[in-house]
Formats: C-alpha cells, sequence, structure tokens
C-alpha cells in the first residue's frame, strides 16, 4: 500500500493556482495598454482547467486522497465545469466595465483577475473537500479574495462600506461554522466527513453535542447561501459592490456553497438528517417568504437582484431537504439533482442579467435603478429580449430553464407527502413573479429616460446572446442536464 497522494486528482486545483500566481507576475511587467493580456491569459487558464476536469468526468472513477482529505467525483466535476464557466462569462461581460472605472489601472494592475482566479480556486477546494478542515480552507481561500474585491475601488464610499460588512459578517459567520466543527470534533474525535458518519451512525457519540453542533454549522453554511435569517449582508454588499464583482458574487460560489451543504450534511451529517432536515425546512421557508415579498418594495436593481438570490436560495434549501428523510435511494438522488439542476439554472440566469445591467452602464453612470431598463426595448430589441427571457428563466415562467428548475424542486418536495410546503412555494413564487415582470414591462411599455442606442463589443453580444438562447434551450429541452445531474449525484452517492 502506497501512502503517495494521487496528484492527478488535483491536477486543476494545481494548474489552477500555479497559472494565477504566473499571471499576477506577468501582470506586474505590464502597461495599462497591455492589460488586455492578463484578460486573455485568464480565460486561457480557464479553458485548461475545464480540460483538465473534463477528462476526470469523462474517467468517471470517484478518487479519494491524501489521506480521504480530497475527493474527484462526479459531482465535483460537474459543479467544477460550470464554475470555469461562470468565472469565464463574468470575465468577459465585466471586461469594459472595470476598464472605464479604473479598475485595472494605477496600482490596481490585473488583480481583478488574479482575486477572481484565486476566489475560484478557493472554490474548487470547497467542492472536492472530505474533511472539515479542507472545507473551511477553501471556504476562507474564497472569502478573503472576495473581500478583497469588493474593496478594489479603494475611492468610492459605497463600495469600502460594503466591503467592510461583507469583512464583520463573514468573519462572525467563520466563527459560527468553526464553533460548530469544533463540537462536531469533540463529539466523533475525526474532522474526516466518513469518519464523523460512521461514528453518528454507530450512536458512539453523544447526540446533544452533535445537535449543537449541527445548529452552528448551519448559521454558518445558511450566511454563506444569503438565507434568511442570515441574509442582512446580501443586499447592502450587492448594492454596495461594482457590478463586476457582484456576479462574482452571486454566481459561482453559489455552486460552492451548495456543494458545501452536500458533502458536510448528505455525505457527513445523513445519521442525524431528521434534525438538520428541520432546520433547512425553516430556513427555506423563510428565504421564500423574505425574499420575494421584500424585493416588491425595491426600486435598486441590484437590491432587488440579491433578495431575488435570497429566494431562489430557499428553493435549493427545499430540494436539499426533500432528500434527506422519508424517500428511498432513488428519490434521494433525484432530489438532490433537482437542487444541483435549480443551482446551475440560478447561475446560467443571474450570469445574463448582469451581463445586461453592465452593458447598459458606460464611465460615469451605473444602470442600477429599474427606471434605467424603461424603454429598453426601443433602444435595443435584441437585448430587450434577452432580458425578458433571463427574467422569465428567475420568476419561473414555462418554457423558460427556470421553470423546468422550480418544477423538479417541486416534484421532489412532493415526493416526500409534503403538501403544504409545495402549496407555500408555488404561492411565494406567484408573489415574487411580480418584480421580474414588472420589469419585463418597463422594458417593453414604458419610455426611454435615455433614447440612446446601445453599442457592445462584438464578444460581449455573441456570449450575452449565447447565454440567453442557453437558458430558453435548456428550459425547452431540460432532459439533458437533468439526466447529466441525477447520473452525477447518483455516482457520487453510492462511492
Amino acid at each position: 500500500m502506497t501512502t503517495t497522494p494521487n496528484l492527478i486528482a488535483l491536477y486543476p486545483e494545481i494548474f489552477l493556482m500555479v497559472a494565477a500566481s504566473a499571471i499576477l507576475l506577468i501582470d506586474m511587467f505590464l502597461s495599462e495598454a497591455k492589460r488586455g493580456i492578463t484578460y486573455l491569459l485568464s480565460l486561457a487558464t480557464l479553458f485548461v482547467c475545464a480540460m483538465l476536469t473534463m477528462a476526470d468526468y469523462n474517467a468517471g472513477a470517484t478518487v479519494y486522497t491524501f489521506s480521504n482529505m480530497f475527493v474527484s467525483d462526479p459531482m465535483s466535476h460537474l459543479l467544477k465545469l460550470f464554475s470555469y464557466g461562470a468565472v469565464a462569462l463574468t470575465l468577459i461581460y465585466s471586461r469594459s466595465y472595470v476598464t472605464e472605472r479604473g479598475m485595472l489601472g494605477g496600482n490596481l494592475g490585473g488583480e481583478f483577475y488574479v482575486l477572481a482566479l484565486f476566489a475560484l480556486l478557493g472554490q474548487m477546494v470547497m467542492i472536492s473537500a472530505n474533511n472539515f478542515l479542507i472545507i473551511y480552507l477553501g471556504l476562507e481561500l474564497m472569502s478573503l479574495s472576495l473581500y478583497a474585491l469588493v474593496a478594489l475601488r479603494r475611492d468610492n464610499a459605497k463600495a469600502t462600506e460594503a466591503a467592510m460588512k461583507y469583512f464583520i459578517l463573514g468573519a462572525m459567520a467563520s466563527g459560527f461554522l468553526l464553533y460548530g466543527i469544533s463540537m462536531l470534533y469533540g463529539a466523533t474525535g475525526s474532522l474526516d466527513l466518513t469518519t464523523v458518519a460512521k461514528m453518528a451512525a454507530s450512536g458512539a457519540a453523544n447526540p446533544t453535542i452533535l445537535v449543537f453542533g449541527i445548529v452552528f454549522l448551519m448559521a454558518g453554511l445558511a450566511f454563506k447561501m444569503g438565507a434568511v435569517p442570515f441574509h442582512m449582508w446580501v443586499p447592502d454588499v450587492y448594492q454596495g459592490s461594482p457590478t463586476a464583482v457582484t456576479l462574482l458574487l452571486g454566481a459561482a460560489p453559489k455552486l460552492a456553497a451548495f456543494a458545501m451543504f452536500m458533502r458536510l450534511l448528505v455525505e457527513g451529517l445523513m445519521p442525524m438528517a431528521r434534525d438538520w432536515q428541520q432546520m433547512l425546512m425553516v430556513l427555506a421557508v423563510l428565504s421564500l417568504a423574505v425574499g420575494n415579498v421584500t424585493a416588491i418594495a425595491q426600486t435598486n436593481l441590484k437590491r432587488m437582484l440579491a433578495y431575488s438570490t435570497i429566494a431562489q436560495m430557499g428553493f435549493v434549501l427545499l430540494g436539499l431537504m426533500a432528500g434527506s428523510v422519508g424517500v428511498d435511494a432513488s428519490g434521494a438522488a433525484n432530489a438532490y439533482s433537482s437542487a444541483m439542476f435549480y443551482v446551475i439554472t440560478y447561475v446560467l440566469s443571474t450570469l445574463g442579467t448582469f451581463g445586461v445591467i453592465m452593458l447598459l452602464t458606460r464611465s460615469g453612470f451605473e444602470a442600477e435603478e429599474l427606471s434605467d431598463f424603461k424603454g429598453l426595448s426601443q433602444r435595443s430589441p435584441w437585448f430587450a429580449v434577452v432580458m425578458s427571457v433571463l427574467m422569465f428563466s428567475l420568476a419561473g415562467v414555462p418554457p423558460m430553464m427556470g421553470f423546468t428548475a422550480k418544477f423538479a424542486v417541486l416534484q421532489a418536495v412532493l415526493g416526500t407527502g409534503q403538501v403544504w410546503l409545495t402549496l407555500v412555494a408555488v404561492m411565494f413564487s406567484l408573489i415574487g413573479a411580480f418584480y421580474y415582470l414588472r420589469l419585463v414591462k418597463m422594458m417593453w411599455f414604458d419610455e426611454p429616460v435615455d433614447k440612446s442606442p446601445l453599442t457592445a463589443k462584438g464578444d460581449v453580444r455573441f456570449v450575452l446572446s449565447l447565454n440567453g438562447i442557453a437558458v430558453l434551450a435548456l428550459g425547452l429541452l431540460p432532459g439533458p442536464l437533468l439526466s447529466v445531474c441525477l447520473v452525477a449525484m447518483t455516482k457520487t452517492l453510492s462511492s
């Protein structure tokens, strides 16, 4: 038996770490006019990472390495591939935005791109972690990078305030998470998720300490997901951050947060599912209620989308809850795969939405208010169509991808026999549809405040159009992606 770690499973992470460090060094010697090289190197890095992960995905094997602290399985491969895509789209959409606002000039250099890559590295570690401390290591790597990104515009009072709020509340949430981990370690004597699951199942661990540990663990997890009542940071940070950073915060990290829930609760604490299932139910219902109702009152689009995110995460939590107790193995895989499909749907829709927002911005003007979208159809009919598709998807209107995602989650919840919970989710979805459709109405039926034609660079126009078409196409033909999610989840749960 060899004790040498299997480094092949970590090739994507190793390459990303080396490449991000190299890009940081190369960027030091580039002038502001040549900063496009940093941008292209970042996209090339993401492409190579995708190729390495795709090779692992095609192999289909589950590999544990570094004394079972790191796992490479189908679920991690799929989530990483979508994470690369999310970060790549974010960089493409935000290129003009960060250049016009001087976020790449002066003393800043290309830190925006490098920090985005290091945040992605943290997400990848979180997705593949099989140990409490490795999860925390990935979480802090991601969080510290995002704290710095939020505060990147040091001359902007809103961004500085948002960074301070995010940092303080994030540190408190990390404290909750660590305290929960310490209690679980005290009860089981191990930080390995597999060992913790065995100890909890055997009854050797003190159940009272385990439950208290889960409570603190859930508080930390709920903060990272942006679930009520740990949502206070989301609207302030979304509104105060530069729009490009808001997209980095709101898209790819949600995939990592979903993986963290799966690793900690489903793989590590499934024997205690009856306890954390009730907590997930409360978090989900509160998130649906507060997110959807509060979003109606918002006039700032980024703030509205923040509350929308809170509500959307409520659906993800419903999917996670539906797979834990009272269903067979195939039912559990179906519920978890529906939650994964929902997260992917949310990320794709959010990417396109913020892409359109950044398209409307220009030097000295932020398109953050709902009124800024009035009459968009007269300025650019095509991007009004794209934005409408994305809004319909987030609202869950057929035949968009968002409808299929909501239907899959509701079907999983209904499979557990909780009809009342399904009805509550449907009711709040109907309430939430109002503020999405209000924006569509403004784009098509209101007179524009600014009548200048909307222009976009070729690459942004192409990718944004592709983003909108993908959301519609995956709504019309969701079968392949749903099947991929189900197969990945089934293999992961059986490994």
